[in-house]
């Protein structure tokens, strides 16, 4: 088994009743009633949440994935935690966890209210800083992800989640690997992530009155802990447009920590786990969509604003 440093809760094995089948049929109806009562007076539909009608969400506390080193302003979300770089005007890193419930989940539509991220104390990056600057507003952790609720939604479309990024890079090998993540989850049943820019290069460029910083390129570290085939893999990709296949840019955890400089999960393993996840990568356990390779080859990498 994972020897992971926070204890997730176990499911407890379900003992004989001894009750008869009276009183079993009355707790029923009682479960049953108090349902209805619940079902009658919540107060809105955006006031419940997917995850809490039952959908199963991993016992893991996101101050578990905050990876090590230099803490700019760390920024806690509901849904995510960010490491926010003044100096730059966009986050370090940004984890949050992705799980099959989640995806599966009834969605809703994208509430696109982009606006300034009022926890970031030294203010965040601003929507009119992208304005006529050429770059979009790159969702570091992506919209698709959070379409269980509304409230999950929202969040993502704070400016501590945008970083600029080329059109074609946005809309084609990034939102394809974003995608083939969502199909990892659902397949794995849960998967972490880390994901930011590559900041140990000079920035290709800067825009906006805040002078928001172009990444040269962006990483993404992708954990699955789940039993009996843990494994790890990591990408950086540079900001532009690209007709690799994504397994081009595929590297072990290891060498995006080297490219970066950031120590990912730290807290989340014990250390010998930790190493053995990091150091390796198998490509084939990460199965990606030929067809959309293919669709982004074709369509997505053309830029048609």
């Amino acid at each position: 088994m994972a020897k992971f440093r926070k204890n997730h809760n176990q499911p407890h094995d379900a003992g004989g009743s001894g009750m008869t089948t009276k009183v079993g049929i009355f707790v029923g109806l009682v479960y049953l009633l108090y349902q209805a009562f619940l079902f009658f007076t919540a107060p809105s539909p955006d006031a419940t949440y997917p995850e809490e009608r039952g959908a199963e969400v991993q016992d893991v506390s996101l101050d578990v994935l905050v990876p090590d080193g230099k803490k700019n302003q760390i920024v806690k979300h509901k849904y995510y935690t960010l490491n926010y770089n003044e100096n730059y005007e966009i986050a370090d890193w940004i984890v949050h966890e992705i799980s099959r419930d989640r995806l599966n989940a009834n969605r809703v539509d994208r509430t696109d209210d982009f606006r300034s991220d009022k926890k970031v104390k030294s203010g965040s990056a601003e929507i009119w800083d992208y304005k006529r600057s050429g770059y979009d507003r790159g969702h570091m952790v992506p919209a698709g992800d959070m379409g269980f609720s509304r409230e999950a939604m929202s969040e993502t479309f704070f400016m501590s989640n945008m970083t600029p990024q080329v059109h074609t890079f946005n809309t084609g090998i990034w939102r394809e690997l974003e995608e083939n993540i969502r199909d990892w989850a659902r397949k794995f049943r849960h998967v972490y992530v880390a994901t930011g820019p590559v900041l140990t290069k000079e920035p290709i460029d800067y825009i906006g009155d805040n002078d928001v910083a172009v990444p040269h390129s962006f990483f993404k570290v992708i954990l699955d802990l789940s039993e009996p085939e843990l494994k790890g893999i990591g990408f950086v990709m540079p900001n532009k447009v690209s007709y690799e296949p994504i397994s081009h840019y595929a590297m072990s955890i290891d060498e995006v920590e080297k490219i970066t400089g950031i120590d990912f999960f730290p807290d989340l393993m014990e250390d010998d786990l930790e190493k053995e996840l990091e150091a390796n990568y198998n490509m084939e356990q990460w199965n990606v969509s030929k067809r959309r390779y293919e669709l982004r080859k074709k369509s997505w990498n053309k830029d048609r604003r």
